[in-house]
């Protein structure tokens, strides 16, 4: 059930440090954890990896930390997790692929990344199928929503414990407010690297240009693009306030981030720690979700303080413009039925 820890480190130091993953790639966003006592999993009989690319302080890493004492607890030292942020086993790609093997127990992974297992995830990475991060919850803790995805791909070593909410994804730029799709016109707007990322920014107004996200401040303060699309954390935190000051409302994009496990270690778990991990995850998700609010509510502030504006764009201008994408990513009955369910939910 757990490979030689070793083994694993030796080969994680030959892998990036560089966070990437997730909905927004690169979050390195502070959170107050409320907790700054060691993590239990130190004293519990089974210590389960868990592989995180993001850093100590992200809301992630302390909800998953806190799940990892809780199980301890409640499982009289029986079992417990052990977070390892930073990629230090392995970039999110590769910790699918451990998981896979069974040689790391757990990993966090970016929702699109799933779709290369099944297509139907793509339901939940669309834009506006989520209206807020509420209505993002309301489906993730309905088994009726997910059950039959999240189980779509354990055939292929790969079960979902849970999905968690990883920011919302607004549009930001040097030159003035965004307002309708008709303010994007002639913008240059940095995305993630996909094809159906272009064309969304394509139908909403502006021009898709895909980059590292570590090259975004320099493009942007040498005008090779006007701005980016993304979360107040990666806004605030990477300072992109400093050369693109104004950042407006259009909640495009909702990507969750999924926590992932090998259906045989659930199988072979104790199970006081397999029933304990499935009863907690609804509390572990309420968790993260307030931890990323406090999260937003600070990196707003920062911006401000900076000179940052914000503003609310015309969100419902946005949504009938991306219609056709949507509507061609939706391409058999069950997509399109978990699709109309999901913004069934939204009421």
């Amino acid at each position: 059930m757990k490979c030689n820890l070793k083994l694993i480190a030796a080969a994680a130091m030959t892998l990036s440090l560089t966070a990437c993953g997730g909905g927004f790639e690169a979050n390195e966003s502070p959170a107050e954890t409320g907790n700054e006592e060691a993590p239990a999993a130190a004293t519990a009989e089974n210590v389960y990896r868990v592989s995180f690319n993001q850093t100590e302080t992200h809301p992630q890493f302390i909800a998953l930390t806190n799940l990892g004492q809780r199980m301890a607890d409640a499982t009289d030292g029986k079992c417990s997790l052990e977070v390892f942020p930073n990629e230090t086993l392995g970039n999110q790609k590769d910790s699918i692929e451990l998981v896979q093997a069974g040689t790391v127990d757990f990993a966090m992974v970016a929702g699109s990344l799933l779709e290369n297992f099944n297509p139907d995830f793509v339901v939940f990475n669309l834009p506006y199928t989520f209206d807020d991060k509420e209505h993002q919850q309301k489906v993730f803790m309905d088994p009726e929503l997910t059950d039959e995805l999240f189980s779509s791909i354990e055939d292929e070593k790969i079960s979902v414990l849970g999905a968690f909410h990883a920011g919302v994804r607004n549009v930001y730029n040097s030159e003035k407010p965004i307002n309708t799709p008709e303010d994007l016109d002639g913008m240059k707007i940095r995305v993630i690297e996909s094809d159906t990322n272009l064309k969304m920014m394509e139908l909403m107004g502006g021009s898709g240009t895909p980059m590292g996200q570590g090259e975004v401040y320099t493009a942007i303060q040498s005008g090779v693009i006007d701005g980016g699309e993304n979360n107040e954390s990666i806004f605030a935190n990477l300072k992109h306030f400093e050369v693109a000051k104004y950042y407006s409302y259009t909640r495009h994009l909702m990507f969750p981030d999924y926590l992932i496990t090998n259906p045989d270690l659930l199988a072979n778990m104790d199970p006081a720690c397999s029933d304990f991990l499935k009863e907690d995850m609804a509390n572990t998700q309420k968790e993260q979700g307030e931890l990323w609010d406090k999260e937003i509510e600070k990196s707003i502030q920062m911006a401000e303080e900076a000179g940052a504006e914000f503003n609310e764009a015309d969100v419902a201008a946005f949504r009938e413009a991306v219609k056709p994408l949507v509507e061609e990513s939706l391409t058999n009955d069950f997509t399109r039925d978990l699709y109309a369910k999901v913004r069934e939910a939204a009421n």
